[in-house]
């Protein structure tokens, strides 16, 4: 892979000091006024009685209350969404939701989705776990972000709890690895993506624990990396061939996962000092911007499925750009400031309906394309226009 300089340990610190943003320029006011606007029309579809949104679903609910916490973290206080709440309220009643998930992988490397929701008088995910790796993954990540924001340990003890569980589906199958789900028939790339991310996010937060975790990240990366996952081209495959060959199916190179590397490779940086992660992070970035954006520098998903992407595929591509943004503050490169605040001012010009602020899947509009915006898409587009609040923030 190429070998990527930047600013050192100044450029690095920008990802970890607070993202607070500053008053001061038109810019900045223009991303903060239409981001609380996305924000606010985000939750019209929140079910507080649930702690989840409505058109949403188990993991995709995990992404969106991410997506506000990021928000949050850049934007501070709001008089319109009370982020803080919103996680308190989603950390009790998301768990006393009973839900059914079943997922099957089609014949194209297509995740597929069906769910069932009742409440019980118990829970029924109780610490948010599942017989999905990869949903755990995603619940462990949104908690460690409400720490994060509320310095409330309760988060991060929830993580820990939920990555404990996620270390049960490991084992020395293709020589190492997480399972997708628990009855261990498949290895997909994003589970063990999120594993590699939740446990560097872990070691640079647990007191007392950061060898442990540590330890754990970096023998993730070096499984991951040399697993034939990443593919000649710099982009991530599905997952193996199921055939036990562990070799790469070559299957769709989802945008979410060459997202979620960047996330983890940024948390492995910090974790070790060693710049030396990031750039591996970088190269599949910009091969990941090269091969997802059209002649116009607008993301569209690998398989260009838009406005028809199944039940999962709406989420993707927001989980792309909110790790590219992760990435962007510690290797501030312009070419992924230009993909994040092109896609931003184009979703905002295009995809928004006018009337209600909601946000479709496609991010050339129009808005009601397909079923038109749900909160999976509109969360989605809502991560670019967060990621370009924090380039914005960022540049001053």
């Amino acid at each position: 892979m190429v070998s990527t300089r930047w600013g050192g340990l100044a450029a690095r610190a920008l990802f970890y000091m607070s993202a607070h943003r500053h008053n001061g320029t038109e810019a900045d006011a223009l991303y903060s006024k239409t981001t609380e606007l996305a924000a606010k029309a985000l939750q019209g579809w929140y079910e507080p009685r649930t702690g989840g949104w409505t058109t949403g679903g188990w993991w995709h609910n995990a992404n969106i209350l991410t997506v506000l916490i990021d928000w949050a973290l850049i934007e501070g206080p709001s008089q319109n969404v009370n982020v803080t709440d919103v996680a308190a309220t989603t950390f009790v009643n998301a768990q006393k939701l009973d839900v059914q998930v079943e997922k099957r992988l089609t014949t194209d490397g297509r995740r597929t989705s069906s769910k069932k929701y009742a409440r019980r008088t118990e829970s029924g995910f109780p610490e948010f776990k599942n017989e999905y790796y990869d949903d755990e993954g995603w619940w462990a990540l949104a908690w460690i972000r409400s720490y994060d924001l509320t310095r409330n340990i309760k988060y991060l003890n929830m993580a820990e709890s939920i990555f404990d569980d996620m270390r049960n589906g490991t084992d020395s199958v293709c020589g190492g690895g997480i399972w997708w789900r628990k009855d261990k028939q498949y290895k997909a790339a994003i589970a063990n993506e999120l594993y590699l991310s939740v446990a560097a996010s872990l070691a640079n937060r647990v007191q007392g624990a950061k060898d442990k975790y540590l330890q754990i990240a970096r023998d993730q990366w070096a499984w991951f990396n040399k697993s034939g996952l990443i593919n000649k081209d710099n982009l991530i495959n599905d997952g193996f061939e199921q055939d036990g060959s562990c070799v790469s199916n070559g299957k769709t190179t989802w945008s979410y996962n060459q997202g979620v590397i960047l996330g983890g490779l940024v948390e492995l940086s910090k974790a070790t000092g060693n710049n030396s992660y990031l750039s591996p992070a970088v190269d599949i970035a910009k091969a990941a911007i090269a091969r997802l954006e059209d002649t116009d520098g607008i993301i569209h998903e690998a398989d260009r499925c838009e406005p028809k992407c199944g039940d999962d595929g709406p989420q993707f591509k927001g989980i792309f750009i909110r790790n590219l943004h992760y990435l962007y503050r510690v290797v501030p490169n312009q070419d992924f400031a230009t993909t994040i605040k092109k896609n931003a001012d184009s979703i905002w010009a295009k995809n928004r309906d006018p009337k209600t602020n909601r946000l479709g899947i496609s991010w050339v509009g129009p808005p009601d394309a397909g079923i038109g915006p749900t909160a999976k898409t509109h969360s989605s587009a809502m991560d670019v226009l967060v990621a370009a609040m924090g380039v914005v923030a960022g540049s001053k």
